[in-house]
């Protein structure tokens, strides 16, 4: 095999170790903490006529020190309960998490009417920081 070859046939196995060398290395940044979740207008009058939309993902889930506050923002215009919190039309929630843990809250803007948010540690070593990433990227990819 000629030197140019073998650069060649190199060249994606590089390119794949120095995306995994930075994906592993280089800081996560978030823009801000808050991770958004709106309950649009009109949502309980789509339910009272019987579709069982999910406006929310019936599972949320954050990271301490990237994205560690839940903010909820009630569009509807009928009030929303989450937790113990009323949220009147118009309304916002700032809800922020200090410990990794499972939580579950009651939500009237799920067809279920329940609401968990998982709340992991912050990657720190270099597998930890890939994997997030790679999470992160497979489940927004829709989004």
């Amino acid at each position: 095999m000629s030197r140019r070859v073998g650069i060649i046939a190199w060249a994606p196995i590089g390119a794949a170790v120095a995306v995994l060398a930075w994906a592993g290395f280089a800081p996560i940044t978030l823009p801000t903490h808050e991770e958004l979740f709106e309950i649009p207008n009109g949502t309980y009058a789509r339910r009272m006529k019987g579709d069982q939309v999910e406006i929310l993902p019936s599972q949320i889930r954050l990271t301490l020190g990237l994205n560690d506050v839940l903010l909820l923002r009630n569009l509807d215009d009928v009030p929303q309960v989450f937790g113990p919190t009323i949220m009147m039309p118009g309304q916002s929630l700032r809800l922020p998490f200090e410990k990794a843990s499972r939580y579950d809250f009651a939500c009237t803007a799920h067809a279920s009417g329940q609401m968990t948010i998982l709340v992991e540690e912050e990657p720190v070593m270099p597998w930890s920081k890939i994997h997030w990433r790679f999470r992160e990227w497979w489940e927004n990819r829709t989004r």
